[in-house]
């Protein structure tokens, strides 16, 4: 849950609001990931690490979309970073984006726990009645995420924007706060320690529908 410095915590993994002291060790991370890990991504790959935190100096003080990093509670160290975007406060609506993992957080129990901290913070911090899910209709690790998540396929919006100068059909997905309680419960399950071996590795599947 988050505190009244705006940090949302958890077992392992703590979603702080981005500023620009992560910026060396964010770098750190960009700089591993190969340039088509950015193929999707509104922003990136990065020419160099000036590049990197000039396009940074400004996410501290952005509200819509509001950036956090994704930090690891065993080292302080940030892996990634997302952020909650196009918040339609009258509707309670809003959407879960810009997400990006390092190669290091990718496929771990931890990126998992990041999810499940900007879900349950939409829902039961901001009092959403909707999460939105959006990404290109070609990204289909980000689309079987979405799934594996607990968001439902809405559909295809076509031409729906241009991207890095190209056309982007967008797929949406979307969890509701009357689905949440069993995705909720479906996440607690398989973020219980007893979940995991000795090596962190996951002995039961994630369930949330």
């Amino acid at each position: 849950m988050s505190r009244p410095d705006g940090n949302i915590l958890g077992q392992w993994m703590d979603l702080i609001p981005v500023n620009e002291q992560h910026g060396n060790e964010l770098w750190e991370t960009i700089a591993e990931a190969p340039e088509s890990h950015w193929t999707y991504m509104p922003y990136g790959p990065f020419g160099s690490k000036a590049e990197f935190l000039d396009w940074l100096s400004n996410k501290p003080a952005s509200v819509d979309p509001k950036f956090y990093a994704y930090v690891r509670k065993a080292d302080h160290k940030p892996l990634g970073m997302g952020a909650f975007m196009r918040m339609d406060y009258p509707n309670r609506v809003i959407e879960i984006g810009n997400i990006w993992f390092s190669p290091e957080l990718q496929r771990s129990r931890e990126a998992t726990e990041v999810i499940y901290l900007m879900l349950q913070h939409g829902f039961e911090d901001l009092k959403v009645r909707r999460l939105e899910w959006k990404c290109d209709s070609l990204n289909e690790p980000s689309r079987r995420a979405a799934k594996r998540f607990g968001f439902q396929f809405e559909g295809v919006f076509r031409q729906h924007m241009i991207i890095k100068g190209l056309n982007r059909d967008t797929a949406w997905f979307s969890i509701t706060d009357q689905e949440w309680p069993t995705i909720k419960r479906g996440f607690e399950t398989w973020l219980d320690p007893k979940n995991f071996d000795q090596i962190g590795q996951a002995k039961a599947k994630l369930q949330t529908q």
